[in-house]
């Protein structure tokens, strides 16, 4: 073998083995943090995408819950990791209502976190028990509007976007009612199933079961347009608030100084998954709308939402230690 030969074969396997040479990616199990408990309505789309993404990266993405208050500890979790690709981020809207709703956070939403890409977005839907006496959102707003302060309504916690998204209707009809929140969705639906209270809004994957055996009461989507899953359900905007709409959003971030070609990477494959006929029939069944973007228009919106919400939360006079 020649001089020149042993040369070349010497520089790739110096440059091959250097400081900070990236090898392929993945090529062991990524972890993905879904900052909720198992079986919620976040944790369900989490795992279609995961399952998804397992296929396609030859590699296993093992989602791990890290749930509680709000988001909140799931997402710290996912922000002191090492930015090495091997832990994403599955997050929700959250991400952009704690900065708004928290005097202290161990993490900057913004600083901390690099954006991949947005993957779904889940309406949400007004419901009622049974016990209140209006078959259609009309009747409701009547009926709520005559008895002021006197019907409550539950959530996932406040600050959720369950609680926000509820006072955001509420204020725009000039309803008044008195807010109940549970540690978690599951708790809620069970008390409004109880009648313990009288309404909620909740994310639509988590409730159409709950309707569909008759149990509650769908009353409008806040989405733009109707649900196939719900089509004789008509949506907020077409019925009582022209121009409303809102959804519980997701998407996928990962610890600020990811290499750039990993990122690049995982937001092909999300999007390439996105796409897939599985995946799509999957979100379909769950109400569940994809999404997909680039990383930049992921981070960009994700600041626009923490502006809008900032809002929200100021006329909510909601705070949170």
């Amino acid at each position: 073998m020649s001089k020149k030969t042993w040369a070349a074969l010497l520089a790739v396997a110096a440059l091959a083995t250097a400081p900070g040479a990236q090898a392929a990616w993945p090529e062991r199990p990524v972890t993905m943090v879904v900052p909720f408990p198992p079986g919620g309505p976040t944790d369900l789309v989490a795992r279609v995408l995961a399952k998804q993404l397992t296929g396609q990266l030859g590699q296993t993405v093992v989602v791990e819950n890290k749930g509680g208050a709000n988001g909140n500890i799931g997402m710290q979790f996912a922000a002191s990791a090492k930015p090495d690709g091997y832990t994403v981020l599955y997050n929700t809207s959250s991400i952009a209502l704690s900065p708004n709703l928290y005097r202290q956070l161990a993490f900057d939403p913004v600083k901390d976190f690099a954006p991949v890409s947005s993957t779904a977005v889940i309406p949400l839907v007004l419901l009622a028990h049974p016990s209140v006496p209006a078959q259609d959102v009309r009747g409701f707003v009547d009926y709520a509007r005559g008895k002021p302060g006197k019907l409550s309504y539950g959530s996932a916690g406040a600050g959720n976007v369950t609680h926000l998204g509820a006072f955001l209707l509420l204020h725009s009809l000039g309803i008044e009612a008195t807010h109940v929140p549970y540690r978690g969705s599951a708790p809620a639906m069970t008390d409004l199933v109880g009648g313990q209270v009288q309404f909620m809004t909740n994310t639509l994957n988590d409730s159409l079961g709950f309707v569909r055996e008759g149990k509650l009461r769908a009353l409008a989507i806040t989405s733009s347009q109707r649900s196939p899953q719900l089509p004789d359900v008509p949506t907020v905007a077409e019925t009582v608030a022209p121009g409303f709409e809102m959804g519980a959003w997701q998407g996928v971030v990962v610890p600020a100084g990811t290499p750039a070609p990993v990122i690049s990477k995982l937001n092909a494959e999300i999007r390439r998954a996105l796409a897939s006929p599985e995946m799509l029939k999957q979100l379909k069944a769950q109400g569940a709308q994809p999404l997909g973007s680039t990383p930049q228009e992921y981070g960009d919106y994700i600041k626009s939402e923490i502006k809008r919400w900032g809002e929200v939360v100021k006329a909510a006079n909601v705070q949170l230690n």
